[in-house]
């Protein structure tokens, strides 16, 4: 049994990259960023009017002024302002020459027809000048990002359509034993519906994998060891859920060494989670995740999550905030560490979720993150600040 600390280093320093491929950027939500994106031209790419009004010269401020005529966004200005002038102008609009100062129409007073004089008292000129955001040839986006709605639209304004991001990892998700169906079937009184692997292949898709769903092997080493076998020949990342604690049937270990898995750890020191397992073949990694569903959520969470960002390049830590704890909590043992599902109050404080252990699948929905326990910690304080790890983003 290891620390989850050197569990976690052994995952991590196993990490390997998929290469990279071009794609569209509307179609580049969520992918990794293989290169940085620079502006192809300054932002903005000329003196723009931020607010309807009146383009003039600041040395003009005060006086009655002629309305030389009007600027519409996405036009050239067809003259100049000069002494005395001003022109009406749009939000957008390039500010032509000669004008240094827009001031608002609620800041104007128009004395008669084609004269106007300014009103207000600020000296906010109202202006954004060209590339005061980015110039040209800056970046804009970094290799590693993981694109998010925002980040398209800087794509789009910086005209890079075609995007390199690294390639989504395949990943095989199977589930063991002989006491599971599928969701869509009526479970006989000692069976139960599969959900470890929905689960997954939901968190796959959420970080960005490419995710094959391989059913359920039965508590049989041969078939179990043939439908290993194909889901390790056709993916980057293989999760298995179940047959790694110590029982008769659980011989997923032996079927996994026997497949050419070189097994690094099969033992963490933590809960929920104790029995994961971790190995690497020639062509890439196993997960031998627990069974009991809260296990294999949070040790997805905390493991897989991390390992697949790595791999696909990305510059990616987990949200954490210290929040302080609503009520005091025990734990019956400290011997391993512990993740600790909580949920967020209304006054912002960390509460434990009703947790009966690491079978309690209906607890999850109801948790905002997980709070870690070092080994030997065995109780927190109320109003102790903890360091909440978020898991619905």
């Amino acid at each position: 049994m290891i620390a989850f600390s050197d569990a976690y280093n052994i995952v991590m320093s196993s990490c390997f990259n998929t290469g990279t491929e071009p794609v569209s950027f509307a179609d580049s939500l969520n992918r990794v960023l293989a290169e940085d994106v620079r502006a192809d031209r300054d932002i903005p790419p000329f003196n723009r009017a931020a607010v309807d009004g009146y383009a003039c010269s600041s040395s003009d401020l005060g006086k009655t002024l002629t309305v030389k005529g009007l600027i519409k966004a996405g036009e050239m200005p067809l003259f100049k302002i000069e002494e005395g002038e001003c022109c009406k102008i749009m939000t957008g609009a390039i500010v032509p020459d000669g004008a240094d100062f827009v001031f608002m129409v609620e800041d104007s007073q128009e004395i008669r027809p084609g004269k106007v004089k300014y009103t207000g008292k600020t000296l906010k000129n109202n202006i954004s000048f060209k590339g005061e955001d980015i110039k040209q040839g800056d970046i804009v986006l970094k290799k590693g990002t993981i694109i998010k709605p925002q980040d398209i639209a800087v794509l789009a304004s910086v005209g890079h359509v075609t995007v390199e991001v690294s390639c989504k990892p395949f990943v095989g998700v199977i589930s063991t034993g002989d006491e599971l169906v599928e969701p869509d079937e009526k479970p006989q009184p000692a069976e139960i519906r599969n959900s470890n692997a929905w689960q997954l292949l939901a968190q796959i898709e959420r970080t960005g994998g490419r995710a094959k769903y391989y059913g359920i092997a039965p508590d049989n080493e041969d078939i179990t060891y043939e439908i290993i076998s194909e889901a390790i020949a056709e993916n980057d990342i293989v999760i298995l859920t179940g047959g790694v604690s110590m029982g008769d049937y659980d011989f997923v270990q032996d079927v996994l060494k026997r497949a050419g898995v070189t097994i690094l750890f099969n033992q963490v020191r933590v809960q929920p989670g104790k029995p994961t397992t971790f190995g690497k073949h020639k062509g890439g990694v196993v997960f031998a995740l627990p069974g009991n569903p809260v296990s294999c959520f949070v040790q997805f969470e905390v493991l897989v999550r991390p390992f697949i960002y790595k791999m696909c390049g990305a510059g990616w830590k987990p949200l954490t905030h210290p929040v302080p704890m609503a009520d005091g909590y025990e734990r019956k043992s400290a011997e391993r560490a512990a993740w600790v599902p909580v949920r967020i109050t209304d006054d912002y404080k960390a509460e434990p979720v009703e947790y009966h252990g690491s079978a309690h699948i209906t607890a999850m929905p109801y948790a905002d993150g997980l709070v870690f326990m070092e080994p030997g910690v065995k109780v927190i304080e109320k109003d102790e600040i903890v360091q909440v790890r978020y898991i619905n983003l």
